[in-house]
């Protein structure tokens, strides 16, 4: 009986062809089931948490005051008035009363309100006169920058109540001639 066994069935050597070695066990899969009821449970409420606790941020909104009536006429004396005028090609002027129009730029404008304010602290009128085809965003730089001289004025009034008058209207005829050949 030399090398051999096999045939006795000790187990030894290798297994016939398409069988599987007998040795190995087959892994038996236990079945898995996640119950997902708490999960739901907790992300609800921690969305509940994050929705109450969050502070809502409201629209940054630039607040203007209408008139009733636009056809209503009013009384202003040219000495009160400070004119910024821009042009279809989004140049931009000022003029004070009277005065000729003078060129501006964007970034001069913020110092200039603040002189003509604080010469005239809540009596000066500040006009904004927008030609019709200038764009919707020249528009807004130009309404920030007078923003933010406002802030200044108001430090530099210090402790008085400051009341801000302001329009924004079409340009003229006459104020598009004015402005024409600067």
């Amino acid at each position: 009986m030399a090398g051999g066994g096999e045939a006795l069935g000790s187990g030894g050597g290798k297994p016939k062809r398409g069988q599987k070695n007998s040795k190995r066990k087959k892994k038996k899969r236990i079945g898995f089931k996640l119950d997902m009821t708490p999960l739901v449970d907790i992300a609800f409420l921690l969305l509940t948490f994050f929705m109450l606790t969050t502070t809502m941020t409201t629209p940054q909104t630039m607040k203007m005051q209408v008139p009733p009536e636009i056809d209503t006429p009013v009384d202003v004396k040219q000495s009160e008035l400070f004119t910024i005028l821009i042009r279809k090609d989004e140049k931009l002027f000022w003029k004070a009363g009277n005065d000729p129009a003078q060129p501006l730029q964007l970034g001069e404008l913020q110092k200039l309100a603040k002189e003509k304010n604080l010469e005239q602290p809540n009596r000066l009128i500040t006009l904004v006169a927008i030609d019709q085809s200038v764009a919707y965003g020249n528009v807004i730089g130009v309404l920030d920058k007078l923003n933010q001289a406002e802030v200044d004025i108001t430090k530099e009034m210090k402790g008085e109540k400051r009341e801000r008058k302001f329009t924004v209207s079409n340009l003229t005829d006459e104020q598009r001639k004015e402005i024409e050949g600067l």
